[in-house]
């Protein structure tokens, strides 16, 4: 069985950004206009009015500031209210290639490696925008990669459950480096109009170099010391839309389930213990003691469910340093978050530095990566 390292990631960010002013001045101008609209049947109790959203309430509700987007044209406009991309050939390559592409070429370039040093692509991600051929295999083509790849959905925690398989792909023998990218263009299934929910996605690629510790080339390097999955079945977050939508009378429609819909509320209660029982759980596993962590990298989903993870896992409030958030910057970027707070503030670990990559969501499904610094 062979040792199992990070050596390389690697983050496409999209240039355009979505500040909360700009989004609430469109959904409250979409609000406005849906009330007006149905102003008689308002006044008749025979329908709610929309509610108005605005800045505070956001940041209250998540701590996201700002996100990014692959194009904002669209979701901004209170008459389209979704972003609106150009079709691409079927022999141009992909949107979601496309990024995962640059985070690759940063991640190898991290790690030291070639295309010719990989044996296999992982694509994990919430949402791809085609059945097949996968992506992954076009993201191998692009690259020049030989070997195999495959895409693999498990929502937000797509990138801890890739980063287990590649890390047992690695032990095993079937591969010697496997890339894993995350291409999240989560603004594509976000609801804009839905006031409890237009404000959480953004835009993002990660990706991640995994390969056996004995051949690592650079002095950045964290070991897969253990890796741990959970899913649950829940309803409370979910996306309807799929290739039988056809057969089903009036699905073709405008319906509102057929993007990302979440009882928020229960998510919350149902997902922080199972999270923090999931991480305290795999680390008594490994006999490692809480407080000998560094660092929590969490998925970054909401400002106040990391709090609460957090301090159920370290029997106290985490620093800012222990517990980095991005999503104040990022908003929730699906299973890309906890690969984007592991990136940026991974450095200044010291070697022997001991942390935890973890992701949660839709599912319910939830990764613990129990990582060391070499």
């Amino acid at each position: 069985m062979h040792r199992v390292a990070i050596s390389g990631t690697g983050i496409f960010t999209p240039e355009e950004v979505i500040t909360n002013a700009e989004l609430v001045a469109s959904y409250n101008e979409y609000a406005h206009r849906q009330n007006k609209l149905h102003a008689d049947a308002i006044e008749a109790g025979e329908r709610e009015p929309m509610a108005m959203s605005s800045e505070e309430f956001i940041v209250k509700a998540s701590g996201i500031e700002r996100r990014h987007v692959v194009s904002k044209f669209g979701i901004l406009d209170p008459g389209i209210m979704h972003p609106v991309l150009p079709e691409r050939a079927e022999d141009e390559l992909s949107l979601m290639a496309e990024i995962s592409v640059k985070a690759a070429d940063e991640a190898m370039k991290k790690a030291g490696l070639t295309a010719a040093d990989i044996d296999a692509v992982i694509c994990a991600a919430s949402n791809h925008e085609r059945a097949y051929p996968a992506v992954a295999i076009e993201v191998q083509q692009a690259l020049g990669i030989k070997g195999f790849a495959f895409d693999m959905n498990v929502a937000c925690s797509s990138a801890t459950f890739g980063i287990q398989l590649a890390s047992d792909m690695i032990r095993t023998g079937s591969a010697r480096a496997i890339l894993m990218v995350n291409p999240e263009i989560t603004s594509g299934h976000q609801e804009w109009r839905d006031r409890d929910c237009h404000f959480i996605f953004g835009d993002v690629c990660t990706a991640v170099v995994l390969q056996r510790v004995d051949e690592v080339k650079t002095d950045y390097a964290y070991e897969v010391l253990a890796t741990r999955c959970l899913t649950e079945f829940s309803n409370n977050i979910r996306n309807n839309n799929g290739f039988l939508r056809r057969t089903r009378e009036g699905h073709m429609a405008d319906r509102r389930d057929m993007q990302f819909h979440q009882e928020g509320r229960k998510v919350f209660k149902q997902v922080v213990p199972m999270v923090a029982e999931l991480m305290l759980g795999h680390l008594a596993e490994q006999g490692i003691e809480p407080q000998n962590l560094s660092r929590l990298w969490l998925h970054q989903a909401n400002k106040g469910m990391n709090d609460l993870i957090g301090s159920k896992v370290l029997g106290r409030e985490p620093s800012r340093e222990e517990q980095p958030n991005v999503l104040q910057d990022y908003a929730n970027t699906s299973s890309a978050g906890s690969i984007i707070a592991f990136s940026k503030f991974s450095d200044d670990l010291p070697t022997g530095g001991l942390g935890v990559i973890c992701s949660f969501g839709a599912g319910y499904s939830a990764g613990s990566v129990i990582v060391r610094k070499l």
